[in-house]
């Protein structure tokens, strides 16, 4: 899908993503209350997100 749109848009730096991910990393902290439980379908695309973060650094 993101296919399809690539075409049509300008492609956005590596810095400008990793902000744009950061603010809305942010924002879903703020929101989400540390109590809550994540459906596992999330819990497990964010424990994901973690181990590349971890890798990539």
């Amino acid at each position: 899908m993101a296919g399809a749109f690539a075409n049509d848009s300008e492609q956005i730096d590596r810095r400008t993503s990793r902000s744009i991910r950061d603010a809305v990393g942010e924002r879903l902290q703020q929101r989400l209350r540390p109590e809550s439980q994540l459906p596992s379908h999330l819990e497990q695309l964010m424990n994901e997100l973690r181990q590349r973060d971890r890798d990539a650094h």
